[in-house]
């Protein structure tokens, strides 16, 4: 269908909602429709399967007045052609780019755009409608995953048994996907996107992975993407010049080119970039019915000197580094998704002291739900990677935390940035010996996921692999006939279980009112803290990270008992020692109790008297 004269204008002013069903190749008539925005090209034909590809040079597209956008209908053209738009540049240039809105894109190699109709028929409905509401007030356990090296091999159809069941059997509320967008690069993240509107073609058709987001909502188990608007490759076929100058990127390679990356940024400041953007976000809820968007590299947008020296950047027109047309695109992209999807969760990777990242909007923050707490990870983690000979010259980077928990609404992330670029895993990460590593890792986890925050994990950290992430190798599956890394396992499927039954662990997850410290021992490698429900009841969570057990260790619990212990990560059941409390620990009226913990340990006590039923 020929874009409307409201559509042109919509989309010059930033604002179209679905402009994937505008611009785009669509079948229509015998044939199909295509529409490109080039407005600074002198000439813009499309070629294909269906015109023999060179031969003639296929059809020539006319301009739509003065907006920008090129349409013509091409008989004969159907689904499942291949096609690229041949554009006469306005540097007199000729190239031959794939469709910045292609709905499916070729696998790579390879790099023409594919004319796709999807006919997907979703059984998500009671998902989709129960969905909506706060989720700063539920429960949120998220594993991450690269979809093409879980299991090497595996398509979206496969996974949606394997990965499926396995993230269900773990206990998982959410599953997040790095970026399934089309991008060139096969051993990668994926964070190099030049497909935008279409997923990795190398795992199967749109279809394919709206069936497998499908068969995790018939699961229960909510889908997160990462999503890339902070910048895209140079690569000459897809948005980089993308009609002879500077179209979707700053002409300035001051504000238009990541030093760090070398790629390009999006021109913020732009109405038609801007929502080539905003309308992609919509797109992968509205068709795709993501649950929520992690919002990639979000630090980078924000600061016009991220990764820059002097002489290197431009500062804004009151002489500051804040990036103003970025932020007011990430404020118009987060009212965008609430109020179009308000199930949706989005959430910031933002990995700096920006004041409201997860305040609203229109109390002046920028709008996400969530912000990942890159300062609990990286302070955890200094603080995990000593001996516990020296952890209490340390004992301030794992305290430190608490005092900024409740800045933003949180999550608490070990993520894949954690385990390549010589990084090494989680468990190769941790002194000591296999056994010793592996305590530590049942430690680190149990205190995590009681820590305020809702929690993420990326693939490989509940089977205790030793070595980097590779997409070569995929997860080392054979460790899952070592009894440590099996009863990992088994531990982080029972922290989600108890995690998802206690609202004392996430139903004031944001406010101080949820939190309640207790002791902090840098001398025994111990810290306690309660967790706090609305109706007073607690969960407590008595930490120790030191390499020998404390079997008579004494503190002072918020009341009286019983207690009940319901998790305790040196079980033998996990792996460890078995030294514990035999199920239960009584304090005096006044509080003060005996609690036996064993090395690298963490405990979780109930309060049995107030526990909810």
């Amino acid at each position: 269908m020929r874009p409307s004269d409201l559509d042109l204008h919509l989309l010059a002013q930033g604002r179209h909602e679905q402009l994937w069903h505008v611009l785009g190749a669509h079948p229509a008539g015998g044939g199909c429709d295509f529409a490109v925005w080039a407005p600074q090209a002198r000439e813009v034909r499309v070629l294909g399967d269906f015109s023999g590809w060179g031969e003639g040079d296929g059809t020539r597209l006319e301009p739509l007045g003065t907006s920008g956008v090129w349409f013509g209908h091409v008989p004969g053209a159907g689904i499942g052609q291949r096609y690229k738009y041949k554009i006469h540049g306005v540097d007199g240039s000729w190239t031959d780019r794939a469709d910045p809105m292609a709905q499916r894109a070729q696998t790579p190699p390879d790099t023409a755009s594919e004319i796709w109709s999807s006919d997907y028929q979703w059984g998500d409905d009671a998902w989709m409608k129960g969905r909506a509401g706060d989720h700063h007030r539920q429960p949120m356990s998220i594993y991450e995953v690269h979809l093409g090296s879980w299991r090497p091999g595996l398509s979206y159809r496969e996974l949606a048994d394997d990965l499926v069941e396995y993230v269900a059997e773990l206990g998982f509320t959410h599953v997040e996907f790095m970026p399934v967008m089309a991008h060139p690069f096969g051993p990668s993240w994926g964070y190099q996107v030049t497909g935008f509107y279409a997923p990795d073609a190398r795992l199967g058709t749109p279809d394919d992975f709206r069936f497998l987001v499908d068969r995790f909502h018939q699961a229960g188990i909510g889908v997160i993407l990462d999503w890339v608007p902070a910048h895209f490759p140079k690569d000459d076929w897809a948005l980089a010049r993308f009609d002879g100058a500077p179209l979707y990127e700053y002409a300035d390679p001051r504000r238009g080119e990541h030093p760090d990356w070398g790629s390009l940024v999006f021109d913020y400041g732009r109405n038609e970039v801007r929502n080539f953007l905003v309308a992609n976000a919509r797109y992968w809820c509205a068709e795709f019915h993501a649950d929520g968007l992690r919002v990639d590299a979000v630090a980078s947008m924000l600061y016009l000197d991220y990764s820059r020296q002097p002489g290197q950047w431009v500062p804004n027109i009151y002489g500051g580094n804040t990036h103003l047309e970025a932020v007011e695109f990430l404020k118009q992209l987060n009212s965008a998704i609430y109020t179009d999807h308000p199930g949706v969760a989005m959430i910031a990777e933002e990995s700096t002291a920006w004041p409201g990242v997860s305040r609203p909007v229109d109390w002046g923050g920028l709008g996400f739900g969530l912000k990942w707490n890159m300062g609990w990870m990286h302070d955890t983690l200094a603080y995990a990677v000593n001996d516990p000979l020296w952890r209490g010259d340390h004992h301030d980077e794992l305290t430190l935390p608490g005092l900024y928990a409740f800045d933003e609404q949180f999550l608490l992330p070990l993520s894949h940035d954690e385990v390549v670029h010589g990084k090494r895993s989680l468990a190769a990460k941790l002194p000591g010996d296999r056994w010793q590593r592996m305590a530590g890792l049942r430690g680190l986890l149990a205190y995590m996921w009681a820590f305020p925050g809702k929690k993420l994990l990326f693939m490989g950290g509940e089977i205790g692999v030793e070595h980097e992430w590779s997409e070569q190798w995929g997860l080392d599956w054979a460790v899952l006939g070592d009894p440590l890394s099996g009863g990992l396992r088994r531990l982080v499927g029972d922290l989600n279980r108890v995690y998802r039954d206690s609202p004392e662990l996430w139903e004031l997850d944001g406010t101080p009112s949820g939190w309640e410290f207790l002791r902090s021992d840098a001398y025994a490698n111990v810290v306690a803290f309660a967790r706090r429900g609305p109706d007073g009841s607690r969960i407590v969570c008595v930490a120790s990270f030191s390499g020998c057990p404390h079997p008579d260790y004494r503190l002072w619990l918020p009341a009286a008992g019983p207690w009940t212990e319901v998790v305790n990560t040196d079980s033998v059941h996990y792996g460890g020692s078995g030294l514990g409390n035999l199920g239960s620990v009584r304090a005096a009226p006044d509080g003060e109790a005996t609690v036996c913990l064993g090395a690298y340990a963490v405990v979780w006590l109930v309060q049995a008297a107030h526990r909810r039923h």
